[in-house]
Formats: structure tokens, sequence, C-alpha cells
């Protein structure tokens, strides 16, 4: 969790009010699992040795991995369960999949248990002292957030201490913002109140279904287990996702991070919010309480941000160009529907110079690829899908006369594998574009049959660390056709299929029951290569903040493993090839040295860097002060200095981008474009 201190002064006839004794429950209810879940988790276990892709077998071995998993569920942060608790554990690491196969969940409410007793205790500590206590801010200490680092504590004293280092950070972020030392211990007493609250509502459903997830996580991280009220959740918030503020949101230690921005969202529109943005308030209206959300439960977030189109909702962050030791922000946004037209491909075209021949770069921004299957399946000729939009953009983009085309794919989570495979037939002639090789190792291979080629000339494709699923499809298969040039990060690297099984077909029982996703498929390129663990890798790398071992499925120790199975019989073509690609990193390298807006972009990728990387917060007041002030005026230089600088002098003739390109803020595309420039100039060469 998040640290925080109070500055308790004493005036002569005048205290501030002292949070009263917080005394923790005895816990003689305990927790207790219902005979279903035992009923649950022998299918759950059956249905995983004999049907997940991986063929694995619920043994010792799984057994350990879920032991480990079930306790950081719990304690992700290991500021609760002593290094004792951990040891007593270990009667069940090599025995879950025993008592599993015998319907016998009892591991997941013990282990429960005893988290629910460290719990109170903590809680009773930081009520009773910590929230009234005068730190001292003049000491060089440090507090390091991300304690997987850290050992177990092994004792009481160690963890108070480890508390006093969190509610110490928590207070003096609260000073720093200019709240009075009443304002802040009445903070800290609401957040804790807050979190007592939401531990008291946990019920056994809530139990296990973080034990069933340890359990069903340990084959691949895809494969899921949903409650029945997780289920319930789950299907809400499909239908309700794109209405809000357009953000998936994900917790990362005691903040609630921004994940994703959803295309057409008021969080994109507004250029606001940001992938990694850490969120640590939330209120209603243009007048409401700011809540404070540090340590809170992702669902409680979402909650609070979430609601009815046209109403306000103001978001307090952290940015994540500034670090957890920059200042935090405050914006307002209204939330409003994500229409499927705010999702759709959308055009542009750019104008740029290269060496005195006018060019006009077309541009296709892809957010996902969909599908209204409704429309098609009642028949509706003019239903909307991926292929049939972006083919009538490239029918546009032709009449005004584009000389080369750029595919955003950045931030495309995936969506309609048909989509992804009819839209590659739109830049190849024909053949197969994506191999899926199931569990008995049968290889289908998905083929594109259209001869028509929509659009033939030069072909750049955008990738990030976010582009996933259907987009690595996409782009693997222009790759290679070596029909375009994929130009930006690597690939999320997700190349797994899922499909949902309702427990109740296997389970006559009077209680309802969860459902499970299951990783059944692989997904492979037509070279034979996966595009599982390791995603998509672009042929020209454009800098890149994220380290693979933190974003992406490589980040997952159980993600499925990366391999190869025999190539289909596919024809390249000669669009792009081993020179040319040389030639583009070449060019690349050398605007690395002599292009001022790519230096700067290089410096400011490098510095989001070391802040995302930077885990470890200073309880000095001086220091603290220092890190924002000196975090502020660099976002305020960038701001001033935005892109405002014009390429250099090439071969004695000026190759200077017109306002569209020199202007441009999206450094990644702006690189993209003029990759693309190259690859047009060459053909015309």
């Amino acid at each position: 969790m998040k640290r925080i201190s109070v500055l308790l002064t004493v005036l002569p006839f005048f205290v501030f009010s002292v949070v009263k004794s917080y005394s923790a429950p005895t816990d003689t209810l305990a927790l207790q699992p219902k005979a279903v879940y035992g009923k649950e988790a022998r299918v759950i276990s059956y249905i995983l040795d004999n049907n997940h892709y991986r063929k694995l077998k619920l043994n010792d071995s799984l057994s350990s991995r879920i032991l480990d998993h079930y306790v950081n569920e719990l304690d992700n942060n290991k500021t609760y369960f002593l290094a004792s608790d951990i040891r007593s554990f270990d009667k069940y690491r090599q025995s879950i999949d025993d008592l599993t196969h015998n319907e016998d969940v009892s591991p997941a409410f013990d282990i429960y248990a005893t988290f629910r007793k460290r719990y109170h205790e903590r809680i009773a500590y930081v009520m009773n002292d910590l929230i009234n206590r005068d730190f001292d801010y003049t000491s060089d200490e440090y507090y390091e957030t991300d304690r997987d680092k850290e050992a177990w504590a092994t004792t009481p004293a160690e963890l108070n201490d480890i508390w006093r280092k969190i509610i110490k950070n928590q207070a003096l972020s609260l000073k720093l913002t200019g709240k009075k030392p009443a304002e802040i211990k009445d903070v800290l007493k609401k957040r804790y109140e807050r979190f007592n609250k939401t531990i008291e509502q946990f019920n056994s459903e809530d139990v296990f279904n973080i034990y069933m997830n340890a359990i069903t996580e340990a084959y691949d991280p895809h494969t899921n287990y949903f409650s029945p009220k997780a289920s319930a959740l789950f299907k809400q918030s499909m239908s309700l996702s794109l209405e809000g503020i357009g953000a998936q949101l994900q917790t990362d230690n005691d903040y609630t991070k921004i994940a994703r921005i959803i295309p057409g969202g008021p969080a994109e529109k507004s250029d606001l919010l940001h992938n990694n943005d850490l969120i640590t308030g939330v209120a209603q209206g243009n007048d409401g309480e700011m809540v404070d959300v540090i340590g809170w439960r992702i669902d409680e977030v979402v909650k609070l941000i979430k609601g009815p189109k046209g109403t306000t909702v103001r978001i307090q962050f952290l940015p994540a160009k500034t670090g957890v030791n920059g200042p935090s922000k405050e914006i307002k946004l209204v939330r409003d529907k994500i229409k499927l037209e705010d999702q759709a491909a959308k055009k542009n075209v750019i104008h740029y110079n290269a060496n005195g021949k006018d060019l006009k770069l077309g541009v296709i921004t892809l957010p996902n690829f969909y599908m209204d299957f409704d429309a098609y399946q009642k028949g509706d000729k003019d239903y909307r899908s991926t292929t049939r939009d972006v083919k009538q953009l490239i029918v546009e983009l032709q009449k005004e006369g584009i000389d080369g085309l750029a595919i955003d794919l950045r931030n495309n989570g995936g969506g309609s594998l048909p989509e992804a495979i009819n839209l590659a037939g739109l830049f190849i002639k024909d053949g197969p574009v994506v191999q899926i090789k199931n569990s008995n190792n049968q290889v289908q291979v998905q083929n594109d049959e259209d001869k028509q080629v929509v659009y033939g000339g030069p072909l750049v494709v955008m990738t990030n660390r976010f582009s996933a699923s259907a987009s690595e499809i996409f782009a693997g298969a222009i790759q290679d056709y070596q029909r375009g040039v994929i130009v930006g990060e690597s690939t999320f690297g997700k190349g797994t299929v899922q499909t949902v099984l309702d427990l109740g077909r296997f389970i006559n029982d009077k209680e309802e029951v969860g459902q499970l996703n299951l990783t059944i498929q692989k997904f492979y390129r037509v070279t034979g290569s996966s595009t599982q663990n390791k995603g998509v890798t672009p042929d020209v790398k454009l800098p890149t903040a994220l380290d693979a071992t933190q974003y992406g499925e490589s980040s997952s120790p159980n993600a499925l493993p990366w391999d190869v199975i025999k190539s289909a019989s596919f024809q390249k073509t000669p669009d792009v090839n081993a020179n040319i690609i040389a030639g583009l990193n070449k060019s690349y390298q050398e605007r690395t040295k002599v292009d001022p807006a790519l230096k700067k972009f290089i410096v400011d990728t490098e510095e989001l860097r070391k802040n995302l990387a930077d885990t470890k917060i200073s309880l000095n007041e001086a220091t603290r002060k220092r890190e924002m002030d000196e975090a502020e005026k660099k976002k305020l230089a960038n701001d001033k200095d935005k892109l405002d600088t014009k390429l250099p002098p090439k071969d004695g003739k000026e190759g200077v981008a017109v306002k569209e390109l020199t202007k441009m803020d999206d450094q990644y595309l702006r690189e993209g474009l003029l990759i693309l420039s190259e690859l047009v100039t060459k053909r015309i060469g």
C-alpha cells in the first residue's frame, strides 16, 4: 500500500482530534467454503488436465506454483504476512493437486484466515498509532514501493517499520499538496476505514474466486475462472465498457494504473490521460469530494469512475511522464458512450516535401478488429467491418492521390480473427495468413481467398507494445510476405485462443456455478513462427520506455512459450527485401544524430523509462519537493518545446516537412511517415 504521514501540531489550549481506538474483530465467524466449490474445483481440474492446450497435469510441481500465486494475490506487496506464515503454508505446497481432485478447497480458506488476521493487526496499528504520529520529514530515508524485491518480514516489529514508511509516505504526499495536519489525518482515517469496510465485505465466493484463478493461471495467464458474481460483472462490463471515460485499468502496487486508453473515448479525445498514469483520487461532478483511492481494489475504483453519459468525473493522478516522485494533476472529463463510429477505422493525409517532391502520405488508424455480427447475421448488406471500412478508406485515399500508406495498429488489442485475415487480403494477392494449432498438434491454415489486391503501393505498419492478438497476425503476415515495413515497438505477444465453458454444463447443483475461460489453441505465422510470447519484432525499431519483462505476454512467468512449426506454402512479394530494410535503418540511425525532434524524443523516452522503473520514494520533504519541482520544470519545458523543429537539409536540398509533419506531436507516427516517404522515393528513384 502507500505511505502517508500526519503532522499533528499541538497549540496552546487546542488539540486536534485523535482517531478513535480501533479494535480488530475476533473473527469468530471465519469464512467457510460451500460444498459446491469442491465440485467446481474438481471439474475445473479435470478440464484443465484434459483440454488445456498445454496438456499439463495438475501435479506437485503445479501445486507449488499455485500456492505461491495465491499468497501473492492476497499480499502482493509483502506487507501483511510474516515469514513464519509463509513457512506454515508449506504444508500445502505438494498437496493442492490431490486436494483439488478430491473436492477439497480448504487451503484457500485456511490461508485467507491467516491473511485476514494479519490484515486486522496492521489496520489496528495504523489506526491506533501511525495516523496520530508526528513524523520527521528531515531524515534521509526511502520507501521501496515494489516489495517484490524485498524478503518477507520476520517479526511484527519489521512489519511495523514497513508500515511506518507506508503511512509516512502517504502523509508526506498529502502535505505536499497543501493539506493541513488535521486534513491529512482525516484523509488517512477515511482511507483505512474504507480498506476495513472492503475486507469486511469479502465473502467466501471472493476467496474461492481468487484461489481458483491461482489454479487456472498456473497453466497460462489467459485461462481464468469467473465465479457467478465475477461472471455477471464481466458480462455487465462488456455491455457497459463503452460508456464512461474510455480507459482500461489495472492494479500497480498501491495505485490504479491506466493500462490502455480506448480510442474514441473522452480520455483519448481530451489527451489529458495517458497509458501508465497512476490514479490517486476520483470525484463526482464539478464540486464533489475528491475520494482518495490509493490502495483500493480495482473494481471499487472502476465503480467510482464509471457513470452515465453526460455526467462529469474528476480524476486526480500522477502522470507517467513525471513518475511517482512528480506532482499530481487533476482533470475533469465528461463521461460518454463510445460509439462504433469512434472505434472504427479513420483516415488522414499528411503532406511532406521530400527532396523537392511533394508527397501525400495516407494514414489509416485502426483501434481494433471489429465486425457487426448482429447486422451480418440479419443479412444486412451494409454491415460494418474492419475490412469493409478500410477498403473504402483506401479507395478514398487513392482518389486523393496518396503516394504511400501507413496502417496504425498502436494500442490495437485485437478482435475478430476473420477480419485480420481479410484485412491482410487487401494487400496481398492470396494465400495463407495465419496457422492455428490445437492441443492435439493439428494445424489449420487460414487463407485469404480473394485474389484482388486493393492497395499495392508503399506500405508501413505501425505497432507498439499494446498491439496484440489479431494485430499481430496482420502485422506478421505483412512482414512475412515482405509486403510492407513494420515500424515501432515489438508487439504484446498474445498468440493464444480461448473458449468460455459454462460449468453448469458439468455440475448439477442448486447453487450457481461459474465459468472457465480456457486456452485451447495457438497462433502461428505463415513462416511457422509463433506470435506467442515474442510478438512481432519491427523491421525498424523505435525508442521504447516499456520493459518487455514488465509489459506484454513475456512478463507472465506462466505464459506459453514461443515455438516454431512447419512453414506454410506462400509466395513473398518483391516490395521489401533485406537491402531495403538495412537502408531504412541506416537512414533512421543517421536521423537520431541530426534530427532535433527525434533526438529530443529519444531523450524523453529514456526519461520516461527511468520514471517507470523508479520505485523508490524519498521520505525527506526537501528532497521530495525538489524532485517534484524538477519534474514539473521538465514537463513545462517539453510542452513549450513541442516538436517545433524542422528536419535538417539533406543532400544540399531542404528536406523540410510542411506544417502537418513538422508540428506533429506524435513522434512515433512522424518517424513512421518519414520511413514511408523513403520507401516512396526509393520506388520513384
